[in-house]
């Protein structure tokens, strides 16, 4: 496969004078209506593919959670003999499995108390209706509080989506994986370096680049500030018609302040070079830390309005509970899960999909 083609910071090319002349400036305003209609027309084509892949990699999605699975195989050994009067200690041995999960202790209760609710009304009358129950209950809290999981990606070219979090969380091996899905969907992806601090970040998605067939922006003589990395590839992406530029940022701790003000000015240079922008801010967030990922969460979103979450990692856990405990903490959505190590392996989240692979 061909090299990425490199930009470096400070000296892009500035546009054609063609691009700047009378002629273009009085283009009728039906043919600019038509024009972006109809990139509002690929990039809602686009957000609804990448979702529906995600139907058809159910047997992936379903041995990444088999950890998961395990821990909540205790469920069917529990309801095959249920009788009304053992529900008291069914249900407390149901709510333990749930806890071991990371479903959180609010969920976990409140799941719990709903099934004890309507066994007592008479609305569920064996194990079977039980267990329907209680993946009724998570769908419900995944489709009402997390809203739409498929990506926003806006009704022109660029789309601009920022990817962030802490170091080690899997920030630029997810941004590679998404370069990955796009391209294969036939989009045109530019990449922004936007991690300066680390050297081995920046190499790191050069490799990705080359291996997707993305071009990528970077910071060549290692002096440029994050946002004006991320300012020149949103510049250069909306000079040479990318489709979408995909925005790597440094990873940092939630509790460092001065850091996490660098965000809000990558956020604001990204929304000067091109107005609405960014589409998405997707959060990476470490699967393996379970709930311990909340705090992260929340400081991201109140310091950069975080759009939907990246879980990574979730292959080599049992707590694919904490998938349901960040979408109803936040009512942000999950847009994308790791489930493995290959390249397919950044999943759109599917919350009926996520449902039946958690549970044996």
């Amino acid at each position: 496969m061909a090299a990425p083609s490199h930009s470096h910071v400070g000296i892009l090319p500035f546009l054609s004078p063609a691009a700047t002349t009378p002629s273009s400036r009085l283009r009728p305003a039906r043919l600019r209506c038509s024009a972006a209609a109809g990139q509002a027309g690929f990039f809602t084509r686009l957000g609804r593919l990448i979702k529906e892949k995600a139907k058809s990699d159910v047997d992936k999605l379903f041995s990444g959670f088999s950890k998961t699975r395990e821990n909540l195989s205790v469920v069917d050994e529990l309801l095959t003999y249920w009788n009304l009067a053992d529900t008291d200690r069914v249900l407390d041995d149901l709510e333990e499995a749930l806890l071991v999960s990371d479903f959180g202790p609010k969920i976990s209760f409140r799941i719990v108390d709903t099934l004890r609710e309507e066994i007592r009304d008479g609305k569920l009358k064996s194990g079977a209706e039980i267990k329907a129950a209680l993946k009724r209950c998570i769908l419900e809290l995944l489709t009402s509080k997390g809203g739409n999981s498929e990506l926003n990606l806006g009704f022109r070219k660029p789309a601009v989506i920022m990817i962030v979090g802490v170091n080690g969380g899997g920030k630029t091996t997810s941004l590679g994986k998404l370069a990955y899905r796009f391209k294969n969907e036939g989009v045109k992806v530019l990449m922004a370096a936007g991690d300066t601090f680390r050297a081995a970040a920046r190499d790191q998605l050069e490799v990705w680049a080359e291996r997707t067939g993305s071009e990528i922006v970077i910071d060549n003589d290692k002096k440029a500030q994050p946002p004006a990395v991320l300012s020149q590839a949103v510049k250069r992406g909306k000079r040479e018609g990318f489709d979408v530029v995909l925005c790597d940022t440094s990873g940092r701790l939630h509790t460092n302040y001065g850091l996490m003000e660098e965000l809000v000015s990558c956020k604001k240079v990204i929304a000067k070079a091109l107005p609405g922008a960014p589409n998405e801010i997707l959060l990476v967030l470490d699967g393996t830390t379970g709930l311990n990922m909340l705090q992260q969460a929340r400081e991201f979103n109140d310091v950069v309005g975080v759009t939907g979450f990246i879980l990574t990692k979730l292959d080599g856990t049992a707590r694919g509970g904490c998938v349901v405990s960040v979408v109803d903490e936040l009512g942000i959505p999950v847009k994308f899960i790791g489930v493995g190590e290959g390249m397919e392996d950044l999943q759109p989240f599917d919350a009926e999909a996520f449902v039946e692979a958690i549970f044996p």
